[in-house]
């Protein structure tokens, strides 16, 4: 038995040769261990420890959880073995991701490892503990520090056993999914290794967002469910689902709200004729617009009132700038990018005002805004900052942790804009740069031969998910977290009447 050329390279191990045969295009080494745990662990000792590499134990098992059928794939979030040890798995999701690229049914949850095959009582008990599949070397091939991961494909489970007819059947299946799981497998292996990661800060919930969850539930604590929602409350997906499951509905229209219910406006902000219809139905309106989309809002009208033509600098099909134009439609224009600023034709050339959306980048807006006072010298800027401090401050921190990471990571959901701005700015700053809704969305591949990654959230994405996501990397090797140091957001902003 051999340890492989390098001696802190990642191997795949296996029991049968059947499972080493199956993974035969694997281009990661790949050990058999022999099957149970004695020779699991004997080779485990004459390996001393497989040499301090990371270790990835794959091959068949045996199905315990409900819903878990042959074919399907379980990867261990954790390990545990009959005398009660317990190995964490960090890189889980990474890995599980990973394999429903393939097409392949992935479970996340622990793995038993017991001293022989469980039989029907034995699958009972560990069903019982939450276990989604067992087998009988993993817990002896754990390493105790380096990287360590288990994939099992399912032969058999408490319904289908294995000494049943149909059994050579699912044993084929099964090696044939084994297969199918090679490259993810070797995705692993190629994304381990010890890396620094650089955590931006500010990053992640603004007051506003806070604020708009906070009204949420709140209404929900008061007025009972369902509460209804226009629109996302914020633009993320673990945000809504979470206040989904506690009795908020949203949906896309005030029309599709039985009167006389509970509605919440989001945070982006809505227009007077979406409030008027909101007071038709007779809706009890508690309004969780962001203070400072308000004051962009209170601008343009400001504006209007005095027949001036309003540029809005903005995004034509964001929430907010909807909100916003529905303030003046024949007043507002929305002015996307320095080539529309370049030919935007106003009524009335010396009476001109802008304003912006305030999840912008920061030096693009300028940019734009720039343009437009060159031609209109007499232009009415804001009298302060339209792009919110939160926006402002998080672009300015993924400046900061820019220079030298080979990835940066920024966690949001694809339609919130100022998540993808924090993108953008790291693109231009000259990093290569993904928006990934959580780590799951993170593609192995990128991570092989990344070794400073710098990580950040959007203001609309739960400090949790980028905990979870450094978990995750530190499941790949030895992490190095950095933060720099700055001074705290403080800024709150108060409720609703409604809700407070």
């Amino acid at each position: 038995m051999t340890t492989g050329p390098r001696r802190h390279a990642p191997v795949i191990c296996v029991a049968l040769g059947i499972e080493r045969r199956a993974l035969r295009d694997a281009h990661t080494a790949v050990l058999r261990v022999g099957m149970g745990p004695k020779r699991a662990a004997a080779a485990f000792r004459a390996s001393g420890g497989l040499g301090g590499r990371p270790v990835l134990v794959a091959g068949v098992g045996g199905g315990v959880g409900p819903g878990v059928r042959p074919g399907d794939v379980v990867v261990a979030t954790e390990v545990r073995g009959p005398d009660g040890s317990v190995r964490q798995c960090p890189s889980a999701p990474l890995l599980a991701a990973d394999l429903r690229r393939h097409g392949l049914v992935v479970h996340l949850g622990p793995i038993a490892s017991e001293h022989r095959v469980a039989g029907r009582a034995a699958r009972a008990r560990l069903a019982a503990t939450g276990a989604l599949a067992v087998d009988t070397e993993s817990i002896w091939l754990a390493p105790t520090e380096s990287p360590f991961a288990v994939v099992r494909v399912v032969v058999d489970t408490a319904d289908e056993p294995l000494l049943r007819p149909g059994t050579a059947g699912r044993g084929i299946r099964a090696l044939r999914r084994l297969r199918q799981a090679a490259p993810a497998l070797d995705a692993w292996a190629d994304a381990t290794g010890a890396r620094d990661v650089r955590l931006a800060n500010p990053r992640s919930f603004c007051a506003g967002v806070e604020r708009a969850i906070d009204v949420v539930d709140r209404a929900l604590a008061k007025f009972g469910g369902p509460v209804y929602v226009r629109r996302q409350i914020v633009h993320n997906t673990h945000v809504v689902r979470d206040l989904e499951d506690r009795g908020a509905v949203f949906v896309e229209e005030v029309d599709e709200v039985p009167p006389g219910s509970v509605l919440v406006f989001a945070a982006h902000g809505v227009s007077p004729a979406v409030r008027a219809e909101a007071e038709a139905r007779g809706l009890r309106v508690v309004d969780a617009t962001c203070p400072l989309v308000t004051k962009v809002h209170t601008e343009v009208r400001r504006h209007s009132s005095r027949e001036a033509t309003v540029f809005l600098i903005g995004h034509a099909d964001h929430e907010e700038v909807e909100g916003t134009l529905g303030e003046a439609p024949a007043d507002v224009v929305v002015v996307e990018d320095v080539a529309a600023a370049a030919r935007v034709v106003p009524r009335d050339a010396g009476n001109v005002a802008y304003a912006m959306q305030t999840t912008l980048a920061v030096d693009e807006a300028t940019a734009i805004a720039d343009v437009l006072r060159e031609r209109f010298p007499a232009i009415a800027a804001p009298k302060s900052d339209d792009i919110c401090y939160a926006t402002t401050n998080r672009q300015r921190a993924v400046r900061e942790i820019a220079e030298g990471c080979d990835l940066l990571l920024v966690v949001g959901s694809t339609n919130s804009s100022n998540s993808l701005r924090l993108v953008e700015v790291a693109q231009r700053e000259g990093v290569p740069a993904r928006l990934v809704d959580s780590a799951a969305d993170v593609d192995l591949r990128l991570l092989a031969g990344v070794r400073r990654i710098g990580v950040t959230a959007g203001a609309s994405a739960p400090p949790t998910l980028v905990d979870e996501l450094v978990d995750c990397l530190g499941g790949l090797g030895p992490l190095t977290v950095a933060e720099p140091a700055t001074d705290p957001e403080v800024l709150r902003f108060t409720l609703p009447k409604e809700v407070s």
